[in-house]
This record gives C-alpha cells, structure tokens and sequence, in this order.
C-alpha cells in the first residue's frame, strides 16, 4: 500500500496544487491538504484551531484528518498522490513543541520512499485568506520538510520549477 501513497510536499506557494490538479486532470487519485481543508472549515465556522491563532490544535486535526485520509484511500487500486499529509503535520507539531509524536507516526504510516518537494518559488508565491504567512515563514517550513524527510529514511526529489506538464512527467518519471 505504501508504495502507491506518493506525498508532494515543499514551500507553500511553491505550486504543488496546481502540479496536482495535472495529476488529477490525468487521471491519478489526489488527496487535498488537510491543512487547506481544516481552515475553510475554522474560518466557516469561527474556529481556532488556525495555524495563525493555534499551531497545535491545527497540526492535532491535521494529523488526525491525515490519517483519515490514508484510511479512505486504503482499496483504491492505483497511485494516490497527497497535498502534504501526516508528516506535515507531525512535523509542524513537534515544531510547535508539542507531543513528539512524529517518530512513531512516521514508522507506523509509511508512504513511498520518495517524497516529492516544490521549492520556494518567489515569482509564484501569494498569500491568500487561507494562506496568511509571508514566505519567510513559508522558507522556514521547506527548510525543515527538506531535513525532515530524509531523517525518516525517504528520498527528497526537488521538483524543478517549468511548466505544469512537464512537472507532472517529471514526478510520473520518477515513480
């Protein structure tokens, strides 16, 4: 099962949505971002678990939806590529210097050796209602995803920055 979960992680507004839709447009399976799901959520609702007001709530409800997602995804056949996942929010959590609880999660939850990263990609880069930190913070978030993977025993492969289909032949071409 692990093989067919394939994680594309990196900088936010490094253009991994986008690279996803091109997944999906040809036909593979794509997981949203939990972290996207839960503040639509918040924000609709008037919640706080934010990543601007509480990082640990929103990384607890990140983990927590993230399994969901890889139980939901358990019987479908083929690839399933995910926008971010559990060791996003793992990671952010023990960042936050909450529960250390990536280690386990990590060994327990395994995804495809190799994880996919978008680079910080300036030119690109917006914020949004939804995406309220500056890329500083959003540099600071690749920096340690890019040391975070690799300590867990996957395989980082930096997405080159081109146009959408060629970067979606890249990843296919490196499955």
């Amino acid at each position: 099962m692990s093989d067919r979960f394939i994680v594309l992680s990196g900088c936010s507004g490094g253009g991994k949505s986008t690279l996803l839709e091109e997944l999906r447009r040809r036909g593979h399976a794509v997981v949203e971002e939990p972290g996207r799901r839960i503040v639509q959520a918040e924000l609709a609702s008037g919640g706080t678990a934010l990543p601007w007001l509480d990082l640990a709530a929103f990384a607890r409800r990140a983990i927590a939806m993230a399994l969901a997602d890889r139980a939901a995804m358990q019987q479908h056949p083929g690839l399933v590529f995910f926008d971010r996942g559990l060791i996003d929010a793992a990671s952010a959590l023990d960042a936050e210097g909450g529960e250390p609880v990536l280690p386990a999660l990590a060994e327990a939850h395994r995804y495809n050796r190799r994880v996919f990263l978008t680079p910080p990609w300036p030119e690109i880069y917006a914020a949004d209602p939804e995406r309220r930190h500056d890329l500083a913070a959003a540099l600071a978030e690749y920096e340690r995803l890019e040391e975070t993977y690799p300590a867990l025993g996957y395989e980082v492969v930096v997405v080159p920055k081109m146009p959408v289909a060629a970067r979606a032949d890249f990843v296919l071409g490196r499955l």
